[in-house]
């Protein structure tokens, strides 16, 4: 979806969202989380990105950060694999209109996608079978949130309301998070799970208290929709972007604006992250264009092409990858010295073209180019647990992608079958042969498409 402009509220299509209805819902009851678990460590990411021509940059302690600094290793790193090996293991079917989103879980063990269908699916990470379907906005979804314990997820919606879901029962929390004046677009939780950052497109960034579901603090962000939102790894600092082609880093305890970051070519951005080690902020933008910023200088340090966006929002992320080879058995994986387990970051964003490419963080350079969906690939996400790959879009499936010996499947299953009303669905049996580059496999197409498939593009 395009943010040249702001949509009328009343343009019966919309996507990836579509609202349904006016009516607001007040809060029934106090809310009562178990999101306030702290961050799990082992989620942590533990490198840097680097700038090539100056590895002694400011960390955001200079713009009130506590971020630690990163350990360092004294064994020799082995060499950066040039090229990745990425093939499709599951398609996952089930939504009936295009996925806005798709978000592993941080304990890796689930993937959550959200729909212009108004519904969200949890399916398994390891098997890719449905777990729960979960029912209760009145409108499309576009973005969600997952709790850092993995126990809540939070999704965003054109109700203008966000919703807490306890995913192990697959139900919503009594006391829906409402104050937002439009499409609720951009979701992020804090590192300790007690605050989440939401955007909209009434142009503001707003601080929720989780477990009171209460306005801790209103940001007049933008003068633009808000596309995305994030919080530094310790939670002192939240960035956002707009249509407006501004970067903002915002002070959580203040509400101050430290840092306005824009580029020359001031070019609408969709979607933005810190890095890991909290260091650098990538924003994606409808020029085509990724950029990683050391916004403490606010500077652009890294420029990565190749894929196509000039009228769609479309998520990115970072990930991580190994010189581990593909195939090699779980066990076998368990020998490798630590030396050969070295990471290294890669960035992830689709393309308008329909394939997903995975960038080399330090040298730009395209790792891998996944290719599979029929049409626009909104949204990506990388597991950090085993680095799996999953990715959405306008033709309804999800799909996840390893760096394993492995063959297409569909919905957890890798046996012929037909279709059963979004559940299992038949797909070409395993093979021993990793499919080289992408994976491609064909599936089951759109039959025509939907109202709100056909609305993605806007402006």
């Amino acid at each position: 979806m395009s943010y040249a402009s702001t949509p009328d509220p009343h343009q019966t299509r919309r996507s990836p969202k579509r609202k349904r209805s006016d009516e607001s819902l007040e809060p029934t009851s106090a809310y009562h989380s178990a999101a306030s678990t702290p961050y799990p460590t082992d989620n942590t990411f533990a490198y840097a990105y680097e700038d090539d021509e100056n590895t002694n940059n400011n960390t955001p302690d200079d713009l009130r950060s506590t971020a630690g600094e990163e350990s360092t290793t004294t064994t020799p790193p082995p060499e950066r694999p040039r090229t990745l090996d990425y093939a499709l293991q599951y398609t996952l079917k089930g939504h009936a209109r295009g996925v806005a989103a798709v978000k592993f879980s941080p304990d890796g063990k689930w993937l959550a996608s959200c729909s212009a269908d108004c519904t969200i699916k949890i399916w398994s990470a390891a098997t890719g079978a449905l777990q729960h379907t979960l029912e209760g906005h009145l409108a499309g979804i576009s973005c969600l949130a997952w709790s850092p314990d993995s126990r809540v997820l939070a999704s965003g919606s054109d109700d203008k309301l966000i919703r807490l879901w306890d995913v192990s029962a697959g139900k919503a929390l009594p006391t829906p998070l409402a104050g937002h004046h439009h499409y609720v677009y951009s979701l992020a939780f804090s590192p300790k799970g007690n605050v989440l950052v939401s955007g909209s497109y009434d142009e503001a960034v707003f601080l929720w208290d989780v477990r009171t579901a209460r306005v801790m603090r209103s940001l007049p962000a933008h003068s633009d929709p808000v596309s995305g939102v994030d919080f530094v790894r310790d939670g002192t600092l939240a960035a956002s972007c707009s249509s407006d082609g501004l970067i903002r880093i915002w002070d959580t305890g203040t509400g101050q604006c430290l840092k306005t970051l824009v580029h020359e070519d001031n070019a609408p951005v969709t979607s933005v992250k810190f890095s890991p080690n909290g260091k650098y902020v990538l924003a994606a933008t409808l020029d085509s264009c990724l950029r990683l910023w050391n916004y403490v200088e606010g500077r652009c340090v890294k420029t990565y092409q190749g894929h196509r966006n000039e009228k769609f929002s479309i998520g990115v992320c970072f990930g991580t990858y190994t010189a581990e080879h593909a195939g090699v058995r779980d066990d076998e994986q368990k020998e490798v010295s630590d030396s050969q387990r070295k990471q290294w970051a890669l960035a992830a964003c689709g393309s308008e073209d329909g394939s997903t490419v995975l960038w080399d963080v330090n040298s730009k350079e395209i790792l891998q180019r996944l290719q599979g969906h029929e049409g626009v690939v909104l949204g990506v996400d990388v597991c950090a647990h085993d680095g799996a790959v999953a990715t959405c879009g306008i033709d309804k499936t999800i799909k996840i992608w390893r760096r394993r010996k492995i063959g297409p499947a569909v919905n957890g299953q890798a046996k012929s079958g037909a279709e059963d009303d979004g559940g299992v669905e038949g797909a070409a049996a395993q093979t021993d042969v990793l499919m080289e580059g992408n994976g491609d496999v064909k599936e089951v197409q759109t039959e025509h498409p939907t109202p709100n498939d056909t609305a993605m593009e806007e402006g």
